[in-house]
């Protein structure tokens, strides 16, 4: 627990540094003063100049706290998956939910569809809702060919369906190619001109996901021994997959719908977690929440920073990151 509380004081102070670094740099104190008269009402000093509460409350804060959101949100499904489906290298992507939301988004982008009452926001409903018909598929149909829904099962049952789907979504850049580069933009990820309302949006499943995921923490710990373990546990491991593969996709349809495909961070934050708080998902989960948002907001930071005033898609620079890390943990596994 002491190793959780210091990790979330340090994410804090990371997300105040990012709220303060960009094009224009807020010194820290200022970050923190802003933030605080908005949040309780409290003085603000006379240094602080008028352009800089508009800055940090209506661009940065409201970015830095997405990312921070996706992030770990992205890293709790990310260790559920890996400990349901006992795989190091599993992530929810090869579930389908990304194909799915990217296949959902390209059909709004190439038809124009809005949502009466929705307007902009249209988009990433109709991707969420994609994603998450995707992994119910996934999950159902796993369970109708294999009813106690192995993990082999559940595994090739996404890697197919996303191809699928990832091909579907591919015919449809083709044919309507003069939206291909807006897909391409929304398949890399970005955080830019995400306001407080997308907080708003992502909070309610990030609620409903994590509270869950925290009801089957001791039947996580029993599963990953291996199902013959859990069963003479009294645990079913089949409704058991069902139920966290649903939650997965309540997290990562949410992060994806919102802020665009932005993998590996579901893979890395996991891993560090356990080494960090050991493997009861008790720890385990909350660790891997504040790691991934940790790192996502880093991540994001570099992105807008690096070559600034233009932004680099923040899902490159987390595969430029995530891909050796991924190589690195199949070659270890591989050799042990």
């Amino acid at each position: 627990m002491r190793k959780i509380i210091i990790g979330a004081i340090i994410s804090i102070f990371i997300i105040i540094i990012s709220a303060s670094l960009g094009s224009t740099n807020i010194s820290f104190i200022n970050t923190i003063q802003i933030t605080f008269h908005k949040v309780f009402q409290a003085p603000l000093s006379e240094n602080v100049d008028s352009r800089y509460i508009s800055i940090v409350w209506l661009l940065r804060l409201p970015r830095v706290l997405l990312a921070f959101l996706v992030g770990g949100s992205l890293a709790m499904s990310g260790a559920v998956c890996q400990s349901i489906l006992r795989n190091p290298l599993a992530s929810p992507y090869i579930l389908g939910v990304s194909s799915g939301a990217s296949l959902g988004a390209g059909i709004i982008i190439v038809t124009g569809i809005t949502i009466p009452f929705l307007g902009n926001f249209s988009l990433p409903l109709t991707g969420f809702v994609f994603g998450l018909l995707t992994v119910f598929f996934v999950a159902s149909f796993s369970s109708r060919i294999d009813k106690s829904m192995s993990n082999n099962t559940i595994i090739l049952c996404g890697m197919v369906l996303s191809l699928f789907l990832n091909a579907v979504l591919t015919t449809l850049s083709a044919v309507f190619s003069d939206d291909l580069r807006r897909i391409a933009l929304w398949q890399m990820g970005s955080f830019a001109l995400r306001g407080w309302t997308y907080v708003a949006l992502l909070l309610p499943f990030l609620i409903i996901g994590t509270s869950g995921i925290f009801l089957y923490t001791k039947e996580m710990d029993l599963l990953s021994f291996g199902d013959d373990q859990a069963k003479s546990a009294g645990v079913e491991t089949g409704a058991l997959r069902k139920k966290l593969l649903a939650l997965c996709a309540v997290l990562t349809g949410a992060a994806v719908a919102l802020s665009g495909v932005i993998g590996f961070v579901d893979l890395i934050a996991p891993h560090a977690a356990r080494r960090i708080a050991g493997s009861r998902h008790r720890h385990l989960i909350p660790m891997s929440f504040i790691i991934g948002g940790t790192l996502m907001v880093i991540t994001d930071l570099v992105a807008r920073t690096v070559i600034s005033p233009s932004e680099l898609p923040v899902g490159a620079i987390t595969a430029l990151i995530g891909a050796p890390f991924f190589a690195w943990i199949y070659f270890k596994r591989k050799k042990s």
